[in-house]
């Protein structure tokens, strides 16, 4: 008797860890159909842009762009923020015959086109100006808004005094 109740606690230990492996094999296989299922990259945009590996549409090019490739131009009052501040910056890129920019602005989802009318001059549109001035100056409406040093990428460093950036 008690053979057949050690054989039988036996059997059924093994029977109910298969069904449980079973289980467990059927709940991996789901996961792994599921994560086929998701597409990577599939975050287009409304332009077919790839925003998750950095672009956005240009309207001034026309194209797919990653705006970080772009002149970097820093909030003014953020100037002289420490390398470890994280600060959001504006992106400026310019067609062939630098006569058209377009800004890319922290925040906004429609970029600002700007036109000058010849060299020399400032690009405008509307309220907005962007001035080649020891780099490039952002303005609203008179307001210093962003500076840029004109290097792809790099930095701006100096006198966060608006004076010293106004032309």
């Amino acid at each position: 008797m008690l053979k057949k109740s050690i054989l039988t606690i036996v059997a059924l230990t093994f029977f109910l860890s298969c069904k449980w492996n079973d289980e467990e094999k059927n709940k991996k296989n789901d996961t792994i159909t599921n994560a086929k299922d998701v597409v990577i990259g599939g975050d287009k945009d409304k332009d077919g842009c790839l925003a998750s590996a950095g672009y956005t549409w240009s309207k001034l090019n026309k194209e797919c762009v990653r705006v970080f490739s772009g002149i970097q131009l820093l909030p003014a009052d953020k100037i002289k923020a420490s390398e470890d501040e994280a600060v959001l910056a504006a992106y400026l890129l310019f067609d062939e015959s630098a006569t058209n920019a377009e800004v890319f602005l922290p925040n906004e989802e429609e970029s600002v086109l700007l036109t000058r009318e010849s060299e020399g001059k400032p690009w405008v549109n509307g309220d907005w100006q962007l001035i080649s001035y020891k780099g490039f100056v952002l303005k609203k409406a008179g307001k210093l808004l962003f500076v840029g040093d004109g290097e792809i990428g790099n930095r701006v460093t100096g006198s966060d005094d608006s004076e010293d950036l106004a032309p």
